[in-house]
C-alpha cells in the first residue's frame, strides 16, 4: 500500500505538533481554551494538537474583525475580488497537500479530498466574477421626476460554523462570497477537523498580509458550549451560517432568532432516488454507487433511500450488491481506496445500532453492515437493507453508508413515499421518459431544494444555489443569487423635482 507521506503534508502546510487555534490575522500564541488532539480515523493515531480559544480569545478576534470591517466594507468590490483571486491561486498551488490533509484528518478518500479543495478554487473563481456584478434593480416610480432603485451594502461580520464532513469547502462557499460582498468572516470549524481549518487560515493569511488586509478572515477553534454559544448570541454577528444536524440547527435558529439575527441553515438530508423501469440501469448503478458509498455515507447529499420500480428491482438489486462487493475499503491516503473510514468510533456504533433497529422494524439486511477489523476501529462494510415504506427509521438520517431499498409500482406512489420524510435536501430520478422526468420536477414532484434527472444526489456544482427545504433548514449557499444573504438591501428614492408629491395620491398640505 503506497501512502502519501503524512509528515510531508504537515510540513508543507506549516502544521506544527502543537498549534494555536485562534487567528485574527496574527495568531494568538497561547489561547486559553484547553487543548484538543486531532485523531486520524484512518488508523486512530494523533496527528497534532491544537490550543483552543477561550471566551477572552474570542472577544479579541471579534473586536479585531469589527475594526477591519469598518475599512473593508468601503474597499471597492472588484479589488476585494482580486484578493479572493489570489487566494484561489494559492489554493491551486497547495491543492494536493490540503486535499491530502482533509483525507488524513477526516477520512474521505484522496480523490474526494482533492475534489473538496477544487470546490474551494471554483468558489474563489465564482466570487471574483461576482465582485463585479453585485447588482440592484431600478423600479418605476409613480411620482413624477422621481427615481427609485435598490442597492446592496455589506452586512457585517459573518459567523461560519462548519461540520466535519466537508471541513474546508463549506467554509469557502460562505467565506469567498462574504468577502467580495464586503463582510469579514469568523470561522468555527468542527472539533473533529481543526487542522484543516488551521491550514486554510495560514493560506489566506499569507495572501491577506501581502495585500494589507489581515483580519478579513478569522479563525476561532473552541468548544461549542463556549465559543459556539457565544457566536450564536453575539449581536455583532448579524448572520450565522451553520452546517450540521437538524437538532443542532433548531438550537441555532432559536438563539439567533431570539436576537432577530439571520441564519443560513444547511442541516440533515435523507435523500431519495427513484429508478424507473425505462432507466439506463448502468448509468443509474454508477451514480447510486458513488452517491451511497462516497465519503463513507457521510455527505448531507448521500443517497439513503432507493426506490426501484418493481419490474427491474430484483435485477438492479443483484447488480448493486455485486458492485458493493468490489468497493475497496481502507486508508484514505491509499490511492486505490474507494471508501475510507467513518469519522470516529461513535459513528460506527450508531451505524450498527441503526441497522439493528431497521431489522426490528422489518428490514432485511442484504449486504454488508459489519465493522471491519482494521487499524483505528472506524471501518465498516457499506450496507444494503430491503425496507418497507412504513418503517419509521426511513424518516431519520443515519449518517453512515446504509442504503434502504423500497420497491414501488407507480411513479405517484414513489413520489409520495419519497416526500414523506422531514428532510428535503437532494433528490433524483432515473428515467428516459419525459413525462416521468417532468412530473418529478413539477410542483407535484420532489419537494427538495435540489432535484436531478439521470444524475445522483451528490456532487452539486457551485454555480447553483445549494440547500434544502423542510427540516434541512431552507438555507442557500454558493452560486446563483445566494450572495444576497450576505448583504443588506436598501431601497432608494431620489426626488429630482422641486415638488413633493406623496405616494398613493395622498395630499397633505397646510
Amino acid at each position: 500500500m503506497a501512502l502519501v507521506s503524512a509528515a510531508g503534508i504537515l510540513e508543507r502546510l506549516e502544521i506544527e505538533p502543537v498549534n494555536s487555534g485562534a487567528s485574527y490575522g496574527p495568531w494568538i500564541e497561547q489561547p486559553a481554551g484547553g487543548e484538543l488532539d486531532s485523531i486520524s480515523p484512518n488508523d486512530g493515531s494523533p496527528i497534532a494538537r491544537v490550543r483552543m480559544a477561550s471566551g477572552e480569545d474570542y472577544e479579541r478576534v471579534v473586536s479585531a474583525a469589527m475594526d477591519v470591517f469598518q475599512r473593508w466594507r468601503i474597499y471597492p468590490a472588484p479589488k476585494r475580488g482580486e484578493i479572493v483571486r489570489q487566494i484561489g491561486e494559492e489554493l491551486r498551488r497547495l491543492k494536493d497537500d490540503l486535499g491530502a490533509l482533509v483525507s488524513l484528518e477526516m477520512g474521505k478518500i484522496l480523490a474526494e479530498g482533492r475534489g473538496e479543495v477544487q470546490e474551494m478554487i471554483d468558489m474563489a473563481d465564482f466570487a471574483v466574477g461576482l465582485s463585479r456584478q453585485l447588482y440592484g434593480v431600478t423600479m418605476a416610480s409613480e411620482r413624477p421626476r422621481h427615481r427609485m432603485y435598490e442597492q446592496w451594502h455589506p452586512l457585517g461580520l459573518v459567523g461560519v460554523i462548519t461540520a466535519f464532513n466537508f471541513p474546508v469547502a463549506v467554509w469557502a462557499w460562505n467565506a469567498m462570497v462574504a468577502a467580495v460582498c464586503g463582510d469579514c468572516v469568523i470561522w468555527k470549524p468542527s472539533s473533529e477537523t481543526p487542522l484543516t481549518a488551521i491550514a486554510v487560515q495560514k493560506i489566506v493569511n499569507r495572501v491577506l498580509e501581502r495585500n494589507g488586509w489581515l483580519g478579513v478572515f478569522n479563525l476561532v477553534i473552541g468548544r461549542g458550549s463556549e465559543i459556539g454559544e457565544r457566536m450564536l448570541a453575539d449581536r455583532r454577528i448579524p448572520l450565522i451560517s451553520f452546517t450540521g444536524s437538524c437538532p443542532a440547527g433548531r438550537r441555532v435558529a432559536e438563539v439567533v432568532g431570539r436576537r432577530l439575527g439571520r441564519t443560513i441553515l444547511e442541516l440533515g438530508g435523507n435523500n431519495g432516488v427513484i429508478v424507473m423501469e425505462d432507466a439506463d440501469l448502468d448509468l443509474a448503478l454508477r451514480a447510486i454507487l458513488f452517491g451511497a458509498v462516497g465519503t463513507a455515507g457521510q455527505r448531507c447529499t448521500t443517497i439513503r433511500r432507493l426506490f426501484l420500480q418493481r419490474p427491474i428491482a430484483a435485477r438492479f438489486t443483484e447488480s448493486l450488491i455485486a458492485a458493493y462487493r468490489q468497493v475497496r475499503i481502507g486508508h484514505a491516503l491509499d490511492e486505490s481506496t474507494l471508501m475510507g473510514p467513518l469519522v470516529n468510533r461513535r459513528a460506527v456504533e450508531e451505524m450498527m445500532e441503526g441497522i439493528e433497529r431497521a431489522r426490528r422494524e422489518g428490514g432485511e439486511l442484504l449486504y454488508g453492515g459489519r465493522p471491519l477489523e482494521l487499524p483505528g476501529g472506524c471501518y465498516v462494510e457499506p450496507a444494503i437493507v430491503r425496507a418497507r415504506p412504513e418503517m419509521p427509521i426511513l424518516r431519520e438520517e443515519l449518517f453512515a453508508p446504509v442504503l434502504y431499498l423500497i420497491e414501488f409500482d407507480e411513479l405517484e406512489e414513489a413520489i409520495r413515499w419519497h416526500n414523506d420524510v422531514p428532510q428535503g435536501l437532494s433528490s433524483a430520478i432515473f428515467t428516459r421518459n419525459l413525462i416521468a422526468a417532468e412530473t418529478f420536477l413539477s410542483a407535484m414532484g420532489s419537494d427538495c431544494g435540489i432535484a436531478n434527472v439521470n444524475i445522483g444526489t451528490s456532487g452539486a456544482e457551485i454555480g447553483g444555489a445549494f440547500g434544502g427545504e423542510k427540516d434541512t433548514g431552507g438555507g442557500r449557499e454558493a452560486g446563483s443569487d445566494a450572495w444576497k444573504a450576505y448583504m443588506r438591501r436598501q431601497t432608494v428614492t431620489i426626488n429630482w423635482s422641486s415638488e413633493l408629491p406623496l405616494a398613493q395620491g395622498i395630499r397633505f398640505e397646510l
